[in-house]
C-alpha cells in the first residue's frame, strides 16, 4: 500500500492511465507523438511518467474531441497554452467559437428529438387506436403534426403538454 501511494507521488504509469481514463495506450502514445501531450515526462528507464496534470489534459483533450475540434486544432490550443496571456485572445475566441457550434448543433439535434418524439406518439397513437389511419386522423396527432411542420422549436414542448 505504502508502495501504491509512493507511486502517485512519482506519477502515473501508462497502465496506471489507460484504467482511470479508459484511453488506450495506443491513444495515449498518438496524443503525445501528436504534440497533445507536450508535459509527459520519462524516467531512467524511458517509461512515460504522467503527473496529475497530465490526467486533467487528457480530459481537456477528450472535451475538445467531443466538441468537434481537430487533433490539430486542440494541438494549437495547447501551444496558445504554453505561449501564456498573450494568447488569451485566441484561446477565447477559440471557445466562443467552439460554444456557438455545439449550440447550433444541440439545437439540430432538438429538432431530430422533436420528430423523433412525434413519431413516437403517432405510432403509440396508432396502437391504441388500433391502426396508423386512425392516429393519422386522431386532432391531438394532428395538431403535433401541424406543429412540427409549422415550428419544430416549440414542438417538444407541445408534446410534453400533451403527454
Amino acid at each position: 500500500m505504502a508502495m501504491a501511494s509512493n507511486m502517485k507521488s512519482k506519477g502515473y504509469t501508462i497502465g496506471e492511465v489507460v484504467e482511470q481514463t479508459g484511453l488506450s495506450a495506443h491513444t495515449l502514445r498518438y496524443y503525445e507523438k501528436e504534440g497533445l501531450l507536450p508535459f509527459v515526462t520519462k524516467n531512467s528507464s524511458g517509461h512515460r511518467v504522467y503527473a496529475k496534470s497530465d490526467l486533467q489534459w487528457l480530459s481537456m483533450i477528450e472535451c475538445l474531441k467531443d466538441s468537434g475540434l481537430q487533433i490539430k486544432e486542440i494541438r494549437q490550443y495547447i501551444e496558445w497554452f504554453r505561449q501564456g496571456d498573450s494568447t488569451l485572445q485566441q484561446r477565447l475566441e477559440l471557445f466562443t467559437n467552439r460554444r456557438k457550434a455545439l449550440e447550433t448543433e444541440i439545437a439540430r439535434l432538438q429538432t431530430v428529438m422533436n420528430k423523433i418524439t412525434f413519431k413516437e406518439t403517432l405510432y403509440t397513437t396508432a396502437i391504441k387506436l388500433g391502426s396508423l389511419a386512425a392516429a393519422d386522423n386522431d386532432k391531438n396527432i394532428m395538431r403535433l403534426k401541424k406543429k412540427l411542420f409549422d415550428s419544430p422549436d416549440d414542438f417538444d414542448k407541445k408534446v410534453q403538454e400533451d403527454n
